[in-house]
């Protein structure tokens, strides 16, 4: 934790402090950006203001005092309700408007930690309470210098995985063996342990209707056959296992036979369009220093779909941040699920993932974007035509 660089995020927003709340370890954000784990599980509330300006303040349970020894700070107690109130009465002292793991209707839920009842207990203070998103973005989101190498040193073996899952779908098929969606799920699996990669679920691979469910996982007891003439989704996403490294996420698409349908083709022409109108809009705003905001990027992709009549058949969000989690804690690019007006704010990453799901079948092209000081990349290989299996 760099309490300096908080305190100047914090006078930049012009807030007055950071309130950081938990209770049974509900709040992975707040041991996260404040760089400490829990000496045992909290079973008494504890907050920890840091200030705009001079020392952080804590206050914490008589029968858990050292909950908080590892962070700097002055420290107050309590044991009664009572004594909590005043407590948190002497701990926000001097604060107008303070932040916190909170979103106004729950609109940014990966930020949405701190339970109504503790808002309202704030707010009874005479206190403005306001979403610490982007504050969040800035101190969990980015990426160092290294998390980047390591996201494009996955990328590389990920792909190489992706390219395999396919050719083995293939060559199966050629020999006249039967394949299914969980053979190639295994197969992935366990070229990941192989290159030292890890993820915490997944992959999917979905064949026809099942590629149209976009949470599809095949398993043992339910998997669906592959075979000549069948559209097959993959989605994979790994990272090294190893401290610190962060997720490479990806989705092809591709086509078992050497005809592809007239409407398989033109469906993916639409997804692959849309994806690239989101490319754009973010390269373009970053190349221009113009601000960007998440739902900006999710309005440039779900347009181009709509202009083709088919909006009623992509109903998830562009894409998510990517961090240590495969889903992080920055900007996603939503105006479909929530309303994201968090910022798209350098070293930063994060997916662009339109699909069209049509009953028949469903396809998507997920790539991953790294913006930079100056400049926004897609980090990987990019899809330009159907997988020819």
């Amino acid at each position: 934790m760099n309490i300096a660089a908080i305190q100047q995020a914090l006078r930049d927003e012009k807030l007055d402090g950071w309130l950081f709340f938990d209770h049974h370890c509900r709040d992975p954000l707040a041991y996260r950006i404040l760089g400490f784990d829990a000496p045992r599980t909290p079973t008494r509330r504890w907050y920890y203001l840091i200030p705009a300006n001079g020392e952080p303040r804590k206050l914490v349970h008589q029968i858990e005092a050292g909950m908080l020894d590892a962070l700097p700070g002055s420290m107050n107690t309590y044991s009664s309700w009572s004594r909590q109130v005043y407590g948190l009465t002497t701990l926000l002292e001097g604060c107008k408007r303070v932040a916190t793991q909170y979103s106004p209707e729950c609109a940014v839920p990966y930020v949405a930690m701190v339970d109504a009842g503790t808002i309202e207990l704030v707010r009874k203070q005479g206190v403005e309470i306001v979403t610490s998103a982007d504050l969040v973005q800035y101190f969990e989101a980015r990426w160092t210098q290294e998390k980047l190498d390591s996201h494009l040193e996955a990328g590389k073996l990920v792909d190489e995985i992706r390219r395999a899952a396919f050719l083995e779908i293939g060559e199966t098929l050629r020999g006249r063996a039967p394949v299914d969606e969980y053979l190639i799920k295994t197969f992935i699996l366990q070229s990941f342990e192989r290159a030292g990669l890890f993820t915490d679920h997944g992959p999917i691979v979905g064949v026809n209707a099942n590629a149209s469910n976009p949470h599809y996982e095949p398993t043992a007891d339910s998997t669906a056959p592959i075979h000549q003439g069948d559209v097959v989704l993959i989605d994979l996403w790994a990272k090294f296992n190893r401290p610190g490294a962060v997720y490479y996420d990806i989705t092809w698409t591709g086509f078992v036979g050497d005809e592809i349908p007239p409407e398989v083709e033109r469906v993916f022409g639409i997804v692959t369009g849309a994806r690239d109108a989101a490319i754009t809009k973010v390269k373009t705003s970053i190349a221009a220093k113009l601000p960007l905001q998440g739902f900006e990027v999710d309005d440039a992709c779900r347009g181009h779909i709509r202009e083709h009549g088919m909006g009623d058949y992509f109903f998830h969000r562009t894409g998510h941040s990517i961090g240590e989690d495969v889903h992080g804690s920055g900007a996603n690019m939503d105006n479909l699920e929530t309303h994201d007006i968090r910022r798209v704010i350098p070293w930063t990453c994060f997916s662009i993932e339109p699909g069209l799901y049509l009953p028949a079948f469903g396809i998507r092209s997920e790539i991953n974007m790294f913006v930079g000081e100056m400049e926004a990349i897609v980090t990987g290989e990019k899809q330009t035509h159907l997988v020819r299996i």
